[in-house]
C-alpha cells in the first residue's frame, strides 16, 4: 500500500486522507485533512491507518 501512514506519523505532503483497514478496505466516509509534518489523528479501531486519496494542489 502506498501513501498509507499510522496515526500520529506526519505526512510528508498535505492533502485529504480516508481510514483504511488492515487489508486495505476503506473504512467508513470520513475524511481528514492532514498538514505536512503534523501528526495524523487516532483512527476508530486500532490497526487502521491513513491513506492518502488527494494531495492538496498549490500554485506556484
Amino acid at each position: 500500500m502506498s501513501n498509507t501512514y499510522k496515526p500520529g506519523q506526519r505526512p510528508k505532503d498535505s492533502g485529504q486522507f480516508v481510514e483504511v483497514g488492515p487489508r486495505g478496505g476503506k473504512k467508513g466516509t470520513t475524511e481528514v485533512t492532514g498538514i505536512e509534518r503534523k501528526p495524523l489523528p487516532p483512527t476508530s479501531k486500532p490497526g487502521n491507518q491513513w491513506k492518502q486519496v488527494d494531495k492538496t494542489k498549490h500554485k506556484r
